[in-house]
């Protein structure tokens, strides 16, 4: 399901013009120009700013219409927006290994925030951030419009997680890889959310780190449950064996979405709840799994209510994301010495470890999503020129699902 939102209203936010440029004809070089749009970072928020929509500029440009071999040429269809892109990668996929369009063995990649990347500092050096008046990057899907790849045909629909924010691009196609819409009934944008890096990210994150057992009575809580990777994985522990699963969201909206789409036993909206005592209504017997997306006082919340030997799934800590603290950020002693009293685990995820079972995942989520067993919500925005206003929703927590910049069709 889609929720198309008008983000430019609501926020009161107004679309950046785009500056004309009339480009001088007599330097244009062989093989022509094209003029794109495209979406650059126009300020830093600063370590403990805030980010707005203002922290981008749309603006028009102009790209060298001409490509060398192993490139293709795209037209940008959806961009991805994330409060951390666990993993902003670079895959020169292999043959023996996750996907492969038939290039040699080789990958790269760079562990990235995207919150992180608006400052100059990232706060690792692994980190690259966005540089000012250049374009930003994330997940992308597109449209092949020429080539000079052989593996890459015109009308082949693909994805990157470095996709440039702008209406076309030309890319190498080592960088790129090829993706079946049948795989998600047509639904090409999951390749972004469900059927993409948030899925496995729930996937893997319960399998890995949850030690959910299929027969044990174990009772999940998920916060951000309502947001890209809480509404999957709540669902997915269901799948996996959890008897009782309960989320923590922001609005009675998304309570109620959550137990009536998604299919969790109940939902707590922690703006007009007290959490531990809804918590301990909600869960008599205790929680064992913890899928974590918010950090900050909601974990600690949830944490007062664990069982010994139980464990905390850490994918995000979206309320730290605009604070100066290490990742991921420490406890209040009072509970971190519960958590040590209780042998609660409670281990970075990083879902690159776990590169060589994508293969199988991606197959097992596109199976639930076909069969009807993995609700997908999406959040859609239209326009390239409204994704610094989806960008600041979603870091507010205005999206429901997976927040999606519809570009072009």
């Amino acid at each position: 399901m889609q929720i198309v939102l008008d983000l430019a209203s609501s926020l009161s936010i107004n679309r950046i013009c785009i500056s004309q440029r009339e480009p001088d004809s007599r330097s244009i070089p062989a093989g022509g120009l094209m003029i794109i749009q495209r979406v650059v970072l126009n300020s830093r928020p600063g370590v403990n700013g805030v980010p707005t929509a203002e922290n981008f500029r749309m603006e028009e440009a102009t790209l060298l219409d001409k490509m060398s071999e192993g490139q293709i040429k795209v037209r940008t269809l959806y961009l991805s927006v994330d409060p951390y892109m666990e993993h902003i990668f670079v895959l020169l996929y292999t043959e023996d290994g996750v996907h492969s369009p038939g290039h040699p063995p080789s990958v790269t990649f760079y562990d990235t925030l995207m919150r992180c990347r608006m400052n100059e500092n990232s706060g690792s050096d692994y980190i690259l951030p966005w540089k000012l008046s250049e374009v930003a990057s994330g997940g992308g899907i597109g449209i092949v419009e020429e080539s000079k790849d052989a593996c890459f045909s015109i009308g082949d629909f693909v994805t990157s997680f470095n996709w440039p924010w702008q209406t076309k691009s030309i890319l190498d196609g080592k960088q790129i890889e090829k993706i079946d819409p049948h795989l998600v009934d047509g639904h090409l944008s999951y390749f972004l959310g469900a059927a993409g890096l948030t899925g496995l990210t729930s996937l893997l994150g319960i399998r890995e780190k949850g030690h959910v057992t299929r027969g044990a009575n174990q009772t999940m809580v998920v916060s951000g449950a309502a947001g890209a990777c809480g509404s999957l994985a709540g669902q997915i522990g269901f799948l996996e064996g959890c008897s009782r699963v309960v989320g923590i969201c922001g609005t009675n909206e998304k309570c109620s979405i959550l137990v009536s789409e998604m299919g969790f036993d109940a939902a707590v909206n922690y703006k007009e709840e007290d959490v531990v005592q809804r918590l301990r209504v909600l869960c008599p017997d205790g929680v064992d799994v913890y899928f974590d997306n918010v950090g900050g006082d909601i974990s600690a919340a949830v944490i007062g209510q664990m069982t010994p030997n139980s464990h905390i799934i850490l994918c995000g800590q979206i309320s730290q994301y605009n604070n100066d603290v290490p990742y991921p950020p420490p406890l209040p002693p009072a509970i971190e010495e519960i958590r040590k009293a209780r042998n609660i685990t409670r281990e970075r995820f990083l879902v690159l470890n776990y590169m060589d079972k994508y293969p199988a995942s991606t197959m097992q989520l596109c199976e639930w999503i076909k069969e009807g067993k993995l609700k997908v919500r999406e959040s859609v925005v239209k326009g390239l020129e409204n994704i610094g206003a989806a960008f600041q929703s979603m870091m507010s927590g205005g999206n429901i699902g997976k927040q999606i910049v519809h570009v072009s069709d």
